[in-house]
Formats: C-alpha cells, sequence, structure tokens
C-alpha cells in the first residue's frame, strides 16, 4: 500500500546555507502559524545553545499541511560532528531537500549528509538557496551538485534530480533561475511530485523503529519514528525488542501526532504516520516497537565509529565546589551515561581509576556541546587533551583524515599551505577565481586539533575553514603540538597588576588582575618553547621614600580570554580544563613544581628506553 496523502522528507544542508530559516517560510505559508502569533526567528532551532551558535544540533520534525497532502519535515544538523542524529532519521523518510548555498557551492557537510542519505536509496530534490545573494552562480553550483552525485556512487533515479531556485528569507522560490516567483508553492508542488509516497502493509503487524527520543516531566520518556508496517492505537500493548535480543512489553500510555510544531493527541496512527509514543519507561534509539503477536526487529541503525577521545574525570583543584556543583564519579557516570541513550554516536568507557571516564565522540564540537551543556546544568569536573582513536586495520595502524575546504584570499595562500603541509595535510585540488583561492585537502584528524585559531591568526580573520570526516587511512607518524610553552601559577592568591605586569613580558596573558588563582593553574601562553612558573600574585613593596617624579601610569595589555573549542583545542598531554558554570581555567596534572619536574625527567626516561 501507498500512503499517497503523506510525503516523509529530511532537510539536509552544510552549516549556514539557510536550511532552518527555509523550514520557517515553510511553515509560515502553509498556515501554521495564526496571524496574530509572535514568531521567533529560526523556529526549530528551539534549544539555547543553537540559537546562540546559529546551528542546528539536534534532528527535530514537524508537521505542514499543503492542499491534500500531509508533508513530515525533519530538520537535520548540517555540521559532521552531529552525524550520528543524520544517520538514524535518514530511516524514517523517503527523499531529501538538498539545500546548497547558491555562492559557497558544496562543501564538506554537504558531501557527509549526502553521502548518508544516497546510501539508503533516498530520493533527492536539489534546492539553490540564497538566489538574493548578488554574486549567486547558480549554473556553476548546480555542476559542483552533479559532480558531487556522481561522486557519491548516486544511482540514475536520484542523478536525475529536479533543482528548484529559492530565496529562504524572502520566503520566494522557482523553476527558472532568472524569473523567482512570489512564494514556495513550487517548491511544495515539486515535493509533492518527485518525493516517494511511504509504502507498507497497513494489515499487517506493527513494526516501527525508533529514531529519536525525547522527555517531558510529566510522561517520561518518548519514542519518536516512522510507522514501518501496520497501526498502532493509543492503550495498545506492543512489545519493545532491545538491542540485547531482549524483548519487553509495555502499554502504551499515549500517542502522538505532529500538527505544525505541536505534538497532539490521536487515537491511532498507521504506515507511513511519524508518532510520538509515551509510556516506554526503558527504550532507546534503534530499537523496534512491534506487535506481541509477532515481534520482529527491524536492523539496527549503521553509526559511524567516533574519532575522538577525551577524559572526564572529577574536579580535584584547589577551587572544587566554589561555582558549582562538583560531580562525584557516581553522578558524573550516571550523567555520561544519560547522554548516550538519546546521542548515539557518543561512547562512554570506564577505567581503571574510577574518577575518570573515556568519553569518545564524533569531533571537537560534539565533545564541547556536550560540555557546554553539563556546565549549564551546574556541574564541575575537568576534561582532558582530545585524542584521535587510532584502529589496526589488516595489521597497519591507520587514523582518522579529514576532508577540508579552506577559501583564502590570494595573499594568505602561501602561509596556509605552510602550516597544512607541517600538519601532514595533502593537497588534493586548487581553484584560484578572482583573488579568492580554494583549497582542498586530505589531512589527519591531528592535523586540524588546534589549527583553526592559527589559521584565523595567519589569514587575519578572512579565512573560511570547513572540514568532515573522510576515512580512516595509515597513521603519518608524529606531528608537532603546539610550539609556546605556558606561564603557571606559582602560588594560591588573587593576581595583581603589579604581577601581571612583570608577567606580561614573558608572553600572553590569559586573566585579568583580581582572579583568583592557585598554584599549577595557567595563567597564559610564554613567548618561548618552555613552559616557566611565574608569580603574579606579588604586591609592590610599600615604602616612604618619595622620588622627584610622579609614577607612570602603566596599562595592561587586554588579556585573551578563554572559550571552549580553542581551550579544548591549546590543551597539551600534561593539561587538564577544570570546567564550572562561570569559569574555565587550564591547569597542570600535577599542580606543584616539584612534581611536574619529576614527570617530566620520567618523560624523558621512558622516551629514550
Amino acid at each position: 500500500m501507498s500512503r499517497n496523502d503523506v510525503r516523509n522528507i529530511a532537510i539536509i544542508a552544510h552549516v549556514d546555507h539557510g536550511k532552518t530559516t527555509l523550514v520557517d517560510k515553510m511553515l509560515e505559508q502553509t498556515g501554521v502559524f495564526k496571524a496574530h502569533e509572535q514568531v521567533v526567528e529560526r523556529v526549530m532551532d528551539s534549544n539555547d545553545l543553537e540559537r546562540e551558535r546559529g546551528i542546528t544540533i539536534l534532528a527535530k520534525n514537524t508537521s505542514i499541511k499543503y492542499k491534500d497532502f500531509n508533508i513530515n519535515i525533519i530538520d537535520t544538523p548540517g555540521h559532521a560532528d552531529f552525524g550520528g542524529e543524520v544517520e538514524r532519521i535518514m530511516k524514517m523518510v523517503d527523499g531529501v531537500l538538498l539545500v546548497v548555498d547558491a555562492f559557497e557551492g558544496c562543501m564538506p557537510q554537504t558531501r557527509f549528509v549526502l553521502k548518508r542519505a544516497l546510501e539508503e536509496k533516498l530520493i533527492p530534490v536539489v534546492v539553490i538557496n540564497k538566489m538574493d545573494r548578488p554574486n549567486a552562480r547558480p549554473e556553476e553550483v548546480i555542476d559542483e551538485v552533479l559532480d558531487l552525485f556522481i561522486d557519491l556512487g548516486a544511482n540514475e533515479d536520484q542523478l536525475d534530480f529536479p533543482v528548484i531556485y529559492a530565496s529562504g528569507i524572502q520566503g520566494r522560490a522557482s523553476l527558472d533561475k532568472d524569473q523567482m516567483g512570489d512564494s514556495f508553492e513550487p517548491l511544495f508542488e515539486t515535493i509533492v511530485k518527485f518525493i516517494p509516497a511511504p509504502k507498507g502493509e497497513l494489515d499487517g503487524p506493527l513494526q516501527m523503529q525508533v529514531s529519536l527520543l525525547d522527555y517531558n516531566d510529566y510522561i517520561g520518556r518518548i519514542a519518536i519514528g516512522c510507522i514501518n508496517r501496520g497501526s498502532i492505537n493509543n492503550n495498545q500493548q506492543i512489545a519493545v525488542l532491545k538491542r540485547d535480543g531482549s524483548q519487553v512489553n509495555y502499554r502504551i500510555s499515549k500517542l502522538f501526532g505532529f500538527q505544525g510544531l505541536k505534538r497532539v493527541e490521536i487515537a491511532k496512527a498507521i504506515v507511513g504516520d511519524i508518532v510520538a509514543i509515551a509510556g516506554l519507561d526503558d527504550i532507546n534509539v534503534g530499537e523496534t516497537i512491534c506487535s506481541l503477536d509477532r515481534p520482529e526487529a527491524l536492523p539496527l541503525l549503521k553509526i559511524d565509529e567516533p574519532t575522538l577521545q577525551m577524559s572526564f574525570m572529577v574536579n580535584n583543584s584547589p577551587f572544587a565546589g566554589k561555582e558549582g556543583e562538583p560531580l562525584t564519579s557516581r553522578k558524573l557516570r550516571a550523567r555520561l551515561m544519560k547522554e548516550t541513550e538519546t546521542d548515539v554516536s557518543l561512547k562512554v568507557e570506564e577505567t581503571e581509576n574510577p574518577e575518570v571516564f573515556l568519553v569518545s565522540g564524533r569531533g571537537e564540537l560534539h565533545l564541547a556541546i556536550l560540555i557546554e551543556n553539563m556546565r549549564r546544568e551546574g556541574a564541575e569536573f575537568q576534561v582532558s587533551k582530545p585524542n584521535v582513536i587510532l584502529k589496526e586495520i589488516e595489521g597497519v595502524i591507520q587514523e582518522p583524515y579529514e576532508y577540508a575546504i579552506i577559501d583564502v584570499p590570494e595573499d594568505y595562500t602561501g602561509a596556509v599551505m605552510e602550516k597544512l603541509g607541517a600538519r601532514k595535510g595533502e593537497l588534493i585540488n586548487m581553484i584560484n577565481s578572482n583573488g579568492q583561492v580554494r583549497l582542498e585537502y586530505s589531512i589527519p584528524a591531528r592535523g586540524l586539533v588546534g589549527f583553526r585559531t592559527e589559521f584565523l591568526t595567519d589569514t587575519k580573520g578572512y579565512g573560511i575553514l570547513n572540514h568532515s570526516f573522510d576515512k580512516y587511512g595509515p597513521y603519518k607518524g608524529d606531528i608537532g603540538g603546539r610550539r609556546n610553552g605556558v606561564l603557571i601559577a606559582h602560588e594560591n592568591g588573587r593576581a595583581s597588576t603589579y604581577g601581571l605586569l612583570a608577567a606580561e613580558e614573558r608572553g600572553t596573558l590569559f586573566i585579568d588582575p583580581g582572579t583568583e588563582v592557585y598554584e599549577g593553574m595557567i595563567v597564559g601562553e610564554n613567548s618561548k618553547e618552555q613552559d616557566l612558573t611565574v608569580n603574579i600574585c606579588k604586591e609592590k613593596a610599600a615604602t616612604n621614600i618619595r622620588s622627584s617624579t610622579k609614577e607612570e601610569t602603566v596599562k595592561l595589555k587586554a588579556h585573551h580570554p578563554l572559550v571552549l573549542e580553542h581551550s579544548l583545542a591549546y590543551l597539551d598531554d600534561d593539561e587538564l580544563l577544570e570546567i564550572t558554570p562561570k569559569t574555565l581555567r587550564l591547569r597542570k596534572k600535577f599542580l606543584k613544581k616539584s612534581e611536574r619536574d619529576k614527570y617530566a625527567k620520567y618523560k624523558k626516561y621512558a622516551e629514550t628506553v
């Protein structure tokens, strides 16, 4: 049976190519918002972090009514670090809307999310967005999209994709690039015409895979997915087939459908409908909901392995408990395990030390978002330097490689290529256009850790760097890490202007006067390679001797404040980042200088042996 009145689509795009704004206008033009309703921009980005950063982090679904059709839309993240969100929702849809910027064209994350869609044999509709940009180049971008489809092994049906030209912010679309329409009517018509209707056995026993999870304080965990076979009723007894092969029976307490951005209670849903189910206490992503009389599990979701890992540990610094709730090992473990229930691309492992947990994710941003969420919940903890995950494949040590696209003004190309060469990057392609150069690189993921700050400095802020996971390849040997040493606080106390003035001559400061510090805390970057202990708490000696000239007023330079992603990338092997709700502090693992010296000697000895 085909559900001709339903279309299920996912919207995929690179970060900042306008897909969430496009969804805003689709909702607006189909009458989801009432005339008097106050509507915020990027209404689908409901998470605080999403609004602040201007990116989509979590996959979310909505539903619009167009003529006699119900179009279910799933907004997916555009960043490869949240690829786990993309991979699991591809099972819920029959087609994708690929949104590409009319000027920037195909970027690394476009490649990543499109590859997942094509592997699932989904039918694509290409939307060339931001046609209102004065430098739009739609014809070249379509050629790039076609080349990308061929590179990713698209079949004939997928290569014969329809193209829509749109301006998401203006709410206009057209089949003709030279003449924009007045509304999204051409876009809706194309979706209805080209995206296949969901198919399934209506009279068969219930079968549905959980693709998303939500939580409500009143009704608990909510499982969201598309019905693959049969129908489902409120209060029905169902079976949940777990990942380990076991079966647990539940009764559905509430059944919801979607209307616009709202969930509405419904009595029944059938094959092709996307529904939310409450009353299933212990259910996880990828598990199958089915009828009691014929329990058949759907294949578990294929999720790519994490590529980066770091240690999360209990905060044992001298300032623990001053600004938040220090997590005990039991609470830290519970919080991390809770995250793995909804984030299928995150892995948490226990270590020999009960206070340290090894957390693996897709990239720096993936782990940084988890850290920021925990921080906003009021937690205090520490993390170590992120390291890439090495694998042994057919007896050869392999490491993750990233595919990077770099746009820089021509003047800065040499400096960027020199830095990437030192980080074992391999140039794949180079395009020069009107003074702008696009560089395409294959580079070990290790080579990009901490590179962004250097890159922005080298290009005076004009460079644009985008990258996504490409493949595992041969290990490339040592890659030079941070070149500069750090300035380390000599004692506990409060930083004084006088003390900081003396330290400032040695390098760049991370703190300002009045900041409380402890022995072993990192307060700045040394201009030389070695670490240097500085006394920043010392006060100017008081004396009754008066000089004939007035004391000169001395001003400190502006300090370099710590930002989460930069701090993670900045860390060295013997350093930790202390995270509290109010402050980020870099520190040495060993706070006392004698212990650091002992560790350095041991490390040097181990290297020679």
